[in-house]
């Protein structure tokens, strides 16, 4: 079997899943993980999808005729080793006034320390009783078993005192 990586973007209505997997299923394919959401009225998501090598060219002509439903990308998925075998997990919640900058902020002290980040969720939100934006993050990473634990809180400890959030770290 061979992986492909489906992005599909497209104004939000009902049916924009069942057309996909409609397709993926019509030609063999397995859909296995997906992310997909709704965003300022747009839905947006990344399905994996397994399929046998021969029917890949195939799914990704028919997926293309879902373009007046949707846009779908098809990226081939990489065959790597394990990157995940000398790393450890890491979990970082992150909350404070919404303001421009806080994942480059973040994300800037992960690639410092070489830390891959897995997965993402941000969220902003009113804040009932201050008024303004609340910021959430949520954020599952590996980190290389070589990085100092304690130099990246530390690093993560000062970030969040410049930046005015709290950020709270769970291994």
């Amino acid at each position: 079997m061979t992986t492909l990586i489906l992005a599909i973007v497209g104004s939000d209505r009902p049916g924009l899943v069942a057309a996909v997997a409609d397709v993926v299923d019509a030609h063999g394919g397995n859909w296995e993980n997906s992310s997909l959401t709704e965003l300022a009225g747009v839905f947006a998501g990344v399905v994996e999808v397994s399929i046998a090598p021969e029917r890949a060219a195939d799914l990704e002509r028919a997926l293309r005729g879902l373009d007046s439903l949707l846009t779908v990308t098809v990226q081939a998925g990489a065959e790597t080793a394990d990157a995940t075998a000398d790393t450890r997990p890491l979990t970082v919640q992150v909350l404070g006034n919404d303001r421009p900058g806080i994942v480059r902020e973040i994300s800037t002290v992960f690639r410092a320390h070489g830390v891959n980040i897995d997965d993402m969720s941000t969220t902003t939100r009113d804040a009932a009783m201050a008024g303004g934006r609340l910021f959430e993050a949520s954020v599952t990473a590996n980190v290389p078993s070589s990085v100092d634990p304690e130099s990246l809180r530390t690093d993560l400890e000062r970030l969040a005192t410049e930046i005015q959030v709290d950020i709270t770290l769970a291994s």
